[in-house]
């Protein structure tokens, strides 16, 4: 079998995923897998305003794929920056531990408590509470109650979302629309430089992160069995 050929027989999973999500990307279909990545994003925020010593007051995220945190002190710069940057790196980060770990049911557990957290800790608006609750549940019970494959798929589906979101909202919000009020706005006005410099700089960065995910992830074969339950 030609190479080419031998690589697509062993990643079609990924694939057909890939090519899935891709061409849903703008439906309705696929409209929980972004708002998902948009909470990864304000999560980032929180994460790196806490971090960097500063205070989270609160997150929000909205049925129209917005959000905010409203935060305290903290580093501006790094705070800014981890929107974009820092959700990416979740998004592979989770993409390779289910790729070359099996600690699937471990990891899609820890999640779900972490998103329960966030929405006890920082969430009071009505949609953002009932998205994470319920998120957070489902992640907990998924982790629970499927196999260690199904567990892997729903890893893999999350990290291949953000994989896809970070560039394409990184263009789309800086470089496309660079009029927006945005987090590279943000940065140009406080650091100097333009929207357009600092989003080509995360675009430029994202891909960079993506072709290395792949590049050092993947594996030689990446194909799992999907079965519902885990054998006895």
């Amino acid at each position: 079998m030609h190479p080419t050929f031998r690589k697509i027989a062993n990643h079609w999973q990924l694939l057909c995923l890939t090519i899935v999500i891709a061409l849903l990307w703008n439906t309705d279909f696929v409209l929980p897998l972004r708002i998902l990545t948009v909470f990864l994003h304000e999560f980032s925020h929180a994460a790196a305003t806490l971090l960097t010593g500063g205070e989270v007051v609160s997150l929000t995220i909205s049925a129209n794929e917005g959000g905010v945190v409203t935060s305290r002190g903290g580093s501006r710069f790094v705070i800014a920056s981890a929107g974009y940057l820092g959700s990416l790196l979740i998004g592979a980060s989770v993409f390779v531990l289910a790729l070359r770990t099996h600690w699937d049911r471990a990891i899609l557990a820890l999640f779900g408590v972490v998103t329960l957290l966030v929405a006890a800790l920082f969430i009071r608006d009505l949609f953002a509470l009932i998205f994470t609750v319920s998120t957070g549940i489902l992640m907990l019970l998924a982790s629970r109650s499927f196999s260690l494959d199904i567990n892997d798929m729903i890893l893999r589906t999350i990290g291949i979302s953000s994989m896809i979101y970070v560039p394409l909202d990184i263009f789309d919000d800086t470089i496309r629309r660079s009029y927006l009020r945005s987090d590279a706005r943000i940065l140009a006005e406080e650091f100097g430089g333009t929207t357009v410099i600092w989003g080509s700089l995360w675009l430029l960065i994202s891909l960079a992160v993506i072709w290395a995910t792949l590049r050092y992830g993947l594996g030689s074969k990446s194909n799992v069995a999907l079965r519902l339950k885990q054998a006895l």
